[in-house]
């Protein structure tokens, strides 16, 4: 019965994490997926790894709530966004002002998907494989 309450998006990504998923269509999945981002002191929840500033969104309350047990502050509940993954991606990322992706359902071992900063998941002008991260801000003068 778990297996139905699964949103599209954890369906993509159990697909694409078994080697029979369609890259493409997890990306468009992912932008159409309404995501729950914690928050925390008004920021957005965040880790850094491998250089990257990793934006931390769930597919769902059971995934978010999974994430809370190990990392809510104190006895408080956890506060969220619900957001759409085409805006945190669009929006969110490039305002973030170095290498940043989308870190999703980090807290099931099976089930988390990476979306890093390269193009066709972030916009080109902060995609780390175009040689225009950071270019973006500098042209408006010209």
């Amino acid at each position: 019965m778990e297996q139905q309450s699964r949103t599209a998006l954890a369906e993509r990504i159990a697909a694409q994490r078994a080697g029979v998923g369609d890259p493409r269509a997890l990306v468009g999945e992912m932008r159409r997926a309404v995501l729950l981002v914690p928050s925390v002191d008004g920021g957005l929840w965040s880790a850094r790894s491998g250089g990257v500033r990793w934006v931390c969104a769930f597919t769902d309350e059971r995934e978010l709530a999974r994430f809370a047990l190990h990392h809510a502050p104190g006895e408080r509940p956890l506060e969220y966004a619900a957001l759409l993954g085409a805006r945190i991606v669009d929006e969110i990322v490039p305002g973030l002002g170095e290498p940043a992706g989308l870190a999703v359902d980090i807290a099931s071992e099976d089930g988390s998907m990476f979306f890093p900063p390269v193009t066709g998941i972030v916009p080109d002008g902060v995609a780390v494989d175009t040689g225009m991260a950071g270019e973006e801000g500098r042209s408006h003068g010209r």
